[in-house]
């Protein structure tokens, strides 16, 4: 999931040596993926609405189904 997530965001930005994934794995197969990226790369990652944010996690969901987890990401 990590190396997914990580993949997809410096395909996105402008700065991909700022992108940082924390994975926090919680009890009851839940995953928190957190994203860090610079700051003018935050507005690329989100998305006009939020369309790409939830692009991503979308892809990250159908990723976790086939691992029977549950994943959340958190945009930072």
């Amino acid at each position: 999931m990590k190396e997914l997530l990580e993949y997809i965001a410096k395909a996105l930005v402008e700065n991909p040596d700022e992108v940082e994934v924390i994975q926090e794995e919680e009890e009851e197969g839940k995953i928190v993926l957190k994203l860090k990226v610079a700051d003018e790369d935050k507005g690329r990652i989100i998305g006009k609405r939020g369309r790409i944010a939830e692009s991503i996690r979308a892809i990250l969901r159908v990723k976790a189904v086939k691992t029977e987890k549950h994943v959340f990401l958190d945009i930072v």
